[in-house]
């Protein structure tokens, strides 16, 4: 019984570290600290990353210009495109949002990569982090069987590793490695 309690409690020690860690990563996926950042940009990013159906499948990215806001990117459902757009339109300063977000097509065949992907990345020891919270600082993108990989994630290693295991996956036609180092480890 003893055994046991102290495995349950190592197993919750270790999730709420991976949800802090995740949360960290997450303020950086979509780039520098908030203090070097505008209003206007923070207001955007939060938008961004408060959308209730964004995910580990979907990379959202924006630029400003003045009042206007470029979004980009690719998502998995056509609701989070215009969700996105229209957070960002209601935003003050905002005078014009240029919508160059890619909706995903339906298909079962990537729908089965995207499992897979998830599976063989995140099964890695060092990797599982990078896919807890909320907003995860791993996105996988997967569009007729070529997989991308986005965010960040803390080193050149893991950066490595999650290609590897990308690669790794059958039926995938190719994987992109964009992932960033943010150099925190």
């Amino acid at each position: 019984m003893y055994k046991r309690f102290i495995s349950i409690t190592n197993k919750a020690v270790t999730l709420i570290l991976g949800v802090v860690l995740t949360s960290v990563l997450a303020v950086s996926a979509f780039g520098a600290p908030d203090e070097q950042k505008s209003g206007l940009d923070r207001q955007v990013r939060h938008e961004l990353l408060m959308l209730p159906y964004y995910g580990i499948f979907d990379n959202l990215e924006y630029s400003i210009n003045g009042g206007t806001v470029t979004l980009r990117g690719q998502v998995v459902r056509p609701t989070t495109s215009s969700d996105a757009v229209a957070r960002v339109r209601k935003l003050q300063g905002v005078t014009n949002v240029v919508n160059e977000i890619e909706v995903l097509p339906l298909s079962p065949f990537d729908d089965q990569i995207r499992g897979a992907e998830y599976r063989a990345i995140f099964s890695k020891g060092s990797l599982g982090r990078y896919a807890m919270g909320t907003n995860p600082s791993l996105h996988i993108i997967v569009d007729h069987g070529h997989v991308s990989l986005e965010g960040v994630v803390d080193n050149q290693m893991d950066k490595n590793l999650a290609e590897l295991a990308a690669k790794g996956v059958f039926g995938v036609f190719s994987v992109t490695n964009n992932l960033r180092i943010t150099g925190r480890s």
